[in-house]
Formats: C-alpha cells, sequence, structure tokens
C-alpha cells in the first residue's frame, strides 16, 4: 500500500480536581480576551472555577452565548456572525459532546484558537478532530472532519464526578465499542503504521472499563471524584480520541466506526432515541448485536454482563424501541456507511437473528 503524505495531531490535555490553575501556562501564548461558549446546565457546573481562574490568571471574558441544542451548521454561522467571536482571541468551549463540537466546527477551520473544558465524560469530543453534526430536526447529518483537534482540553475530574452519572454510564458503553469496532472493520488487513496504532490503542478503551467501569458508575453517583472514575475518565475522553484520530484518515478506509454506531444512527429516526437516550446508551446496546453478528460468544457474555452490572440496555424496550421499529430499521442498516467498511456483508438476516437471541433471554 502507497499512502499519500499525511499529517497527525495528537491532543494536548490536562487531568485533575483542580487542573483550571494551568490556564495561563498552557493558554496565555494566544492572547488574553476569551468568548466562552457553553450548554446551559454546563456552565453552572463549571463557570465558579473556572471564572475564578480565568480572572486569577489575568484574562478577560468578553462575552459568554450559549451554543443552542444541536451541533448543526445552522448554530455553527449563528456563533460565527457574533460581533464578540471575532473580537476574541480564544475560545472556551464548555459542556458536553454537542457543545464541544459545535465549537470546533466554529473554530479549527478558522484557526481560532479553541480549548474544551468537558463537563461530563459520555465522550471523547473534547479531543477528537471531528464533529458530529446533526440535521436541524435532531437526526444524524454527518461526521465534519479536521486536520487537528482543539489545542488543549481541560478535564477537572471533580466536576464530572458531581456530574449526572448516566453520561458516565453512557460513555461506557460509547467506548467499548470502539475497540469491537475498530478490530472487526481492520480484521485481516495489513495496516497502515497510523491505523495499527490506532487499532491497538483501542484495547484501553475497553479494559480499562471492564476492570474500573462498575466502580466508577458508583463513585460518580456518590460524586467521589476516586482513582477508579479518573481511569473510566481517561478511557472515555482520552483514549477514544487519540484512538480515533489514528482510525480516521480520508484517503484510508474509515476503521472508527462499525455496526453499533450504525444501529444507533438508524435508529435516530425514531424521535424517541434523541429525545429520550443518550448516544452512548445505544452504542453500548449496538454492540451486542455487533458481537452476536460476528459470533465472538466469549465476548458477547462479557458485554452481556458488563451491561447488566451497569444498568446499560439489554433489550430493545429498554431504548423505547418496538419490534417492529426496529425491524424496519434492519432494512436500513446493512446500507449505513458505518458498516461499507467492513469484513464482510451485514445482512438483515443476521440483524434478525441476533434480535431473536437477545429479545428471548
Amino acid at each position: 500500500m502507497k499512502l499519500e503524505n499525511y499529517e497527525m495531531h495528537l491532543p494536548s490535555y490536562s487531568i485533575g480536581s483542580d487542573i483550571y490553575g494551568q490556564i495561563e501556562k498552557i493558554c496565555s501564548p494566544f492572547g488574553k480576551k476569551v468568548l466562552i461558549i457553553s450548554g446551559v446546565k454546563s456552565y453552572e457546573a463549571a463557570s465558579s472555577k473556572l471564572l475564578k481562574a480565568i480572572q486569577e490568571n489575568g484574562f478577560e471574558v468578553i462575552g459568554h452565548e450559549y451554543f443552542g441544542t444541536d451541533c448543526t451548521y445552522a448554530a455553527v454561522e449563528h456563533l460565527k456572525a457574533l460581533k464578540v467571536y471575532g473580537e476574541a482571541d480564544m475560545v472556551f468551549a464548555v459542556g458536553g459532546g454537542k457543545c464541544l463540537d459545535t465549537c470546533k466546527c466554529l473554530c479549527i477551520e478558522e484557526k481560532k484558537p479553541i480549548f474544551t473544558f468537558p463537563t461530563i465524560a459520555s465522550n471523547c469530543a473534547a479531543c477528537t478532530s471531528v464533529s458530529i453534526m446533526y440535521n436541524e430536526d435532531g437526526t444524524f447529518l454527518k461526521p465534519h472532519f479536521f486536520t487537528q483537534p482543539a489545542i488543549h482540553a481541560f478535564i477537572d475530574t471533580e466536576i464530572m464526578a458531581k456530574a449526572p452519572e448516566k453520561y458516565l454510564w453512557a460513555g461506557i458503553g460509547d467506548t467499548y465499542a470502539k475497540y469491537y469496532e475498530a478490530t472487526i472493520s481492520s480484521r485481516g488487513e495489513d495496516l497502515p503504521h497510523f491505523t495499527a496504532l490506532g487499532v491497538s490503542m483501542s484495547r484501553m478503551c475497553l479494559d480499562p472499563l471492564v476492570q474500573y467501569g462498575a466502580k466508577a458508575y458508583q463513585d460518580n453517583r456518590k460524586g467521589i471524584c476516586s482513582y477508579e472514575l479518573e481511569q473510566a475518565v481517561l478511557s472515555i475522553v482520552i483514549t477514544t480520541g487519540i484512538a480515533s484520530i489514528f482510525l480516521t484518515r480520508d484517503f484510508t478506509p474509515d476503521y472508527n466506526s462499525g455496526l453499533a454506531h450504525a444501529i444507533f444512527y438508524a435508529l435516530t429516526a425514531y424521535p424517541v432515541i434523541e429525545r429520550e437516550h443518550l448516544h452512548g446508551e445505544v452504542v453500548g446496546f449496538g454492540v451486542l448485536y455487533a458481537l452476536l453478528c460476528d459470533g465472538q460468544e466469549e465476548e458477547f457474555r462479557k458485554i452481556y454482563h458488563l451491561n447488566q452490572e451497569l444498568g446499560l440496555p439489554l433489550k430493545l424496550k429498554d431504548i423505547g424501541i418496538t419490534r417492529k421499529e426496529f425491524e424496519e430499521t434492519i432494512e436500513r442498516i446493512p446500507e449505513m456507511s458505518d458498516v461499507r467498511h467492513y469484513p464482510y456483508k451485514i445482512t438483515q438476516e443476521m440483524l434478525q437473528s441476533a434480535m431473536e437471541r437477545l429479545e428471548n433471554m
């Protein structure tokens, strides 16, 4: 295989219970005028610590804006048109995945310095070089790729420990999916260096969560900033983000996705998924289908047990989908882009068989 020239930009991050004190050291080369863009609840969770750190380190907040509700191109254009955006030296993106993705799409291609401040551990958006774009009606549109991630991620584990535990819960499902999807989609191939790195690294998206996930979840429910919680956060936010960068290049097949994500995106056609369920929650459910379709019985039992232990979905009713709705979805899943590069053709018969097995357990 002959590859084109390529460049890699890996995430930079700080993690700890009082990490905002590093803002001056990391951000000062880029200026002093800060525009904060956040979600509503995330700003409530982080603002006191963040504003104190900003003030103590000689920065000036020249504006605060809410990103909206979904990561859409309309939301990006709205923020881009604001006068305060043009005046800011940098953007501090504070929130969950949709907020961070909106801000990355806003800033990275325009070379506006952006720093991420994730407040929940549901995904790796703080460290990836992609934004997941949605239509205005809340359905999935497409991934929007960049050559690099945000400049730096500030991961405050104390804030994450106090966040609603459902986000860590869902993050666990989204993260262990990375290992299975990367290893299945790359199976039997002569991989270039960066893809092989990503596949190898994806193992760390699984093992720490099997080892620490249940304890981390219980600590999160109690608001305890523990070692186990930090290990889970690192797997969800950092390891998955770095693996994703290695696994997705515009001149190679996409090894960054697979059947579990195809199931999620196909199911977004039903409003109940976006309205009542989290991305990683449904992806973790989709992993059960992926493992059954792939014939990985031992791994299936491992993840089924982990999902039982954590209360992640095991049956269609757990995600508010009827058998009839899923059977309608089965017609779309084999054509999803997430399974375009797979070692075999996903068929409706495979999915039907997996559904029957899960629903009858």
